[in-house]
């Protein structure tokens, strides 16, 4: 399935050849796709399985907005799908193993996740964006710092 995913790719490749080496052109790749795929997602957890509205866990006193639910779900979800791709997409010359990828990509994920949801609570709170348009700006600001975590630490 892998190979078949770059051999498609590598059909649009020479429209961005001059721009981008190859490794950068399926970064690019797998990363928009990811990154669209967690906003409709996230769209869709905050519109309609939580319904705009806070989730009390009553048992710790302690209430959960349905944005930062959302954004805690499709951090999982994102996770899974992106570790996934990039490590029998993207990077497939990498020498490390599995598990040492893994705990890399986690640790990576976790600083951009983190970093994603300080950007979305600031831009929802105090600038007052929409939920939806503020996790695709703060998404897209933590993207850059994203990509050098995962070519230079997590796929080295």
């Amino acid at each position: 399935m892998s190979e078949f995913i770059r051999r498609f790719l590598d059909i649009f490749y020479p429209i961005v050849s001059r721009i981008f080496d190859k490794t950068t052109y399926y970064y690019a790749v797998v990363g928009v796709s990811n990154l669209v795929f967690s906003w409709v997602l996230f769209y869709l957890l905050y519109h309609f399985a939580f319904h705009k509205t806070n989730i009390e866990l009553e048992s710790v006193h302690f209430t959960l907005t349905p944005y930062t639910t959302s954004a805690m779900i499709c951090a999982v979800v994102s996770f899974i799908y992106g570790f996934v791709l990039l490590k029998f997409i993207v990077f497939t010359e990498s020498k490390l193993q599995g598990k040492t990828q893994l705990l890399r990509y986690g640790l990576s994920a976790l600083i951009s996740s983190i970093s994603s949801w300080i950007v979305l609570k600031f831009f929802v709170e105090t600038i007052g964006f929409f939920p939806s348009i503020a996790n695709a700006f703060a998404s897209c600001l933590v993207a850059f710092i994203s990509y050098i975590l995962q070519r230079k630490f997590t796929f080295k």
